[in-house]
């Protein structure tokens, strides 16, 4: 059975850019390719498999993108919500270090180190799994391998 992808509208948007650039890139390295086969230099074989190698990763990617944005579904942005859910924006601080942040909850896929300031977890990853659910004020420990943080909800709000 396929896993339906559930994305928020500027991830999908996101997802279908780098599928645009990727099949710009795969033009170029086809036409790379046919140019280094139509040369006939056997002196050189490394630049062909190099220029095979570089066209099927391409081609591999774009296999994904197209993959990913088929199975998708679009999620909107919840409004007014008091539980965190996929799509949801919410203010953490770190306990410890008193820091303040703000995330998105967002599929795998769509899962970003920063973008707008704002940074997107993916649900399946170790602080996503705890957001899962929680309310403004409720606190919360996330392992990780190395130590442990604590954080507080401060608020739930729209993106």
């Amino acid at each position: 059975m396929t896993k339906v992808v559930q994305l928020t509208r500027e991830g999908f948007e996101r997802l279908q850019r780098q599928l645009d650039r990727e099949n710009e890139r795969l033009i170029e390295a086809t036409g790379i390719l046919r140019e280094t086969m139509a040369s006939g230099d056997n002196f050189d074989d490394t630049g062909l498999e190099d220029a095979k190698r570089e066209k099927g990763l391409i081609e591999a990617r774009v296999e994904e993108l197209e993959d990913t944005l088929a199975r998708s579904v679009l999620i909107e942005s919840p409004v007014g919500i008091d539980t965190i859910t996929l799509g949801a924006t919410v203010r953490l601080r770190e306990e410890r270090s008193g820091k303040e942040l703000k995330v998105q909850l967002v599929s795998a896929p769509e899962a970003s180190i920063l973008e707008a300031g704002i940074a997107k977890v993916s649900e399946d990853s170790p602080l996503g799994r705890q957001l899962k659910g929680r309310k403004a004020n409720d606190q919360f420990s996330v392992e990780l391998p190395t130590n442990q943080l604590n954080y507080k909800v401060l608020s739930i709000e729209s993106a």
